[in-house]
């Protein structure tokens, strides 16, 4: 296997997810409060915003859950009509002659 390495860019900053971050995430002994203030509200929206979207695919995985449920009861339905009709057409072919089992009208 041959490992990627991607340059970092000059500021020392790396992506992740698409947002750029320090790329030792640990926090200067000289940050000010309002650069720990500024941080942590970022996170705090970040976090906001991740719990609306669980929040979204969970209401999305949950409307699928009930139409595949329904779907699964329409198709078990289905099947059981389409079992009777072919047993009604067995049936019907059983008691009706066979056009090569007939005698013809000149015997």
């Amino acid at each position: 296997m041959t490992a990627r390495h991607e340059a970092s860019p000059p500021d020392g900053r790396v992506a992740v997810n698409g947002d750029p971050q320090r790329g030792d995430s640990s926090t200067s002994h000289a940050a000010s409060p309002a650069r720990l203030a500024a941080r942590l509200e970022a996170l705090e929206s970040r976090i906001a915003y991740q719990e609306h979207w669980l929040d979204t695919l969970d209401e999305a995985v949950a409307a699928q859950e009930r139409r595949l449920t329904q779907l699964e009861r329409l198709s078990q339905l289905m099947q059981g009509k389409l079992r009777e009709q072919q047993r009604a057409l067995e049936e019907t072919d059983a008691s009706t002659p066979r056009p090569e089992n007939e005698v013809p009208p000149h015997y």
